[in-house]
């Protein structure tokens, strides 16, 4: 629930540069931008990967047997490692940034907003250390105001540096809107080490301490230091390998979607702007919901795991029903207004309703995207991070493999890389439901799928029936009672067809209040 409310509002945050940035540097300034980020996210993943999941494993079992040293240590070793790691892959980026933006991009102005990302790679490198160890400590709130505050910082940073560079030139203002991405990054993990040193000082984090007896030679710390290197790698290389692939899968899409799109006939800054339209304004909006999945597969991995070292198969069994049919009921909403109302809502979020035929198209695929993350944490916290690479990079290579042979063809265009994201988005999410299926001889309730449909049928009816009431003259009053009267049909229906019940209702603290009664 911390992580959920935090989410929700970072995620509304977000959306005021993701509205009002096409504004200032128009969608071939966001177009280069987003062409910059794909790498970013590659480059942190090749640098972080699994490591704040492994440090949030490894801070969990040290925590369960009480041992601070080794808790201390985890955390010391991790950050040094992942700053070095970091600092070296800055250097090495910025080296390469005009053989990066002359030979990879189509575009040469997207070399400005690389060389503002250099500085953001150790500083997210730590961030991410941090985050894992407060988690594995079970304290979500230091995670939830890091996120707070770099959004803050990067809204204001990225706004304000962009429209101070816009005049001279729209390289300068997308350069100007990765400043604003590295503000945030300072100011997130300015609340994170704030957040140490008064755990510290309260005593809960952990304090470095020798150790009471070492062996002969004095070689026990290093030999506790070089194990626990071994540990901390053996964790975090398989889910680093399957975070790899889907972030080295998002920056070839970035490549190859603008290169299918030359072959089709289509020039560089339209290409640009296409795919900025796509990346930069439609995928925002269609992973808002998925704040609270996201928290759902944080959230996972200790319980589950937890769960799985006990050998408590009826727990996470429990546990991965629960997370489902949680995403399921709070997704399909969502998926119903994306569909129905794709138009209006390009339109009053961004000027454009044009580019709403994109997001109506990936809202089918929206409810299996939202399923995704408690499916993937689930198979990582059963030790099984293989399976999620090996389904991940499955759905990659088809979902690449079809953007260029949609992409590149005049008919399709950036209607091409639509259809591919969307078969990726399913195709993953099956191949993951297949996978706990078989490891856990896991299923649920036909019934519930069935539920879930016909709540999807009777909303998307509501919300287009409300969309052309006669009745309404103002198109935003027509769009605004659409939703307050399908989300009213939607949320009065749960618990006439029983998919929500008391039990569920007293998992929430609001209605698990102790009393008398």
């Amino acid at each position: 629930m911390i992580l959920l409310a935090a989410g929700i509002i970072n995620r509304l945050l977000g959306f005021i540069p993701r509205i009002v940035l096409p504004r200032v540097v128009g969608a071939e300034g966001v177009g280069l931008y987003q062409m910059a980020f794909p790498f970013l996210m590659l480059v942190l993943t090749l640098v972080t990967g699994g490591i704040p999941l492994a440090v949030a494993k490894l801070v969990a079992e040290a925590e369960s047997r009480r041992d601070k040293v080794r808790v201390a240590r985890i955390l010391r070793l991790s950050v040094l490692f992942t700053l070095l790691f970091g600092a070296a892959a800055a250097l090495a980026v910025l080296a390469l940034v005009p053989t990066l933006a002359g030979s990879l991009f189509t575009d040469r102005r997207v070399g400005y907003p690389l060389m503002w990302m250099c500085p953001i790679i150790p500083i997210a490198a730590v961030s991410s250390v941090l985050r894992g160890y407060f988690q594995g400590k079970q304290n979500m709130i230091p995670t939830a105001a890091s996120q707070l505050s770099e959004t803050l910082t990067r809204i204001v940073g990225m706004l304000v540096f962009s429209y101070l560079l816009l005049p001279y030139g729209i390289e300068y203002a997308a350069g100007g809107a990765m400043a604003g991405t590295l503000i945030g990054e300072v100011g997130g993990i300015a609340v994170l080490l704030l957040q140490f040193r008064r755990d510290r000082k309260r005593g809960r984090a952990a304090e470095p301490a020798e150790p009471s007896a070492p062996a002969a030679g004095g070689r026990t710390r290093y030999e506790g230091s070089k194990s626990l290197l071994t540990r901390l790698i053996q964790v975090s290389v398989p889910v680093t390998a399957s975070r790899l692939v889907g972030s080295f899968s998002y920056f070839i899409e970035s490549v190859l979607t603008v290169q299918s799109l030359a072959l089709a006939g289509i020039a560089a800054g339209a290409a640009t702007s296409q795919y900025g339209a796509l990346q930069g304004m439609i995928m925002p909006v269609l992973f808002l919901p998925g704040v609270l999945t996201y928290s759902l597969a944080v959230s996972l991995v200790p319980t589950l795991s937890e769960a799985n070292a006990r050998g408590d198969v009826k727990t996470i069994h429990s546990r991965l029903y629960q997370s489902i049919k949680l995403a399921l009921v709070s997704g399909a909403p969502f998926a119903v207004f994306l569909y129905v109302l794709a138009d209006p809502i390009c339109y009053y979020l961004y000027g454009d309703s044009e580019i709403g035929v994109m997001l109506k198209m990936l809202a089918p695929a929206a409810l299996f995207l939202y399923c995704q993350g408690p499916l993937q944490a689930s198979l990582q916290a059963l030790n099984q991070p293989g399976k999620a690479l090996v389904n991940t990079l499955i759905g990659s290579v088809v979902k690449l493999g079809l953007i260029f042979f949609l992409a590149s063809r005049p008919q399709f265009g950036i209607l091409g890389a639509v259809l591919a994201i969307s078969f990726n988005m399913m195709l993953v999410t099956i191949l993951h439901w297949n996978s706990l299926a078989r490891l856990l001889r896991f299923s649920m309730p036909s019934g519930d799928f069935l539920k879930v449909s016909l709540l999807i049928a009777v909303t998307g009816f509501i919300c287009k029936w409300g969309m052309d009431a006669p009745f309404i003259d103002s198109p935003l009053l027509r769009f605004l009672f659409a939703i307050t009267a399908a989300s009213a049909v939607y949320l009065f229906s749960l618990p006439l067809v029983r998919l929500i019940d008391r039990d569920d209702m007293r998992k929430l603290p609001l209605f698990n209040r102790r009393g008398p009664r």
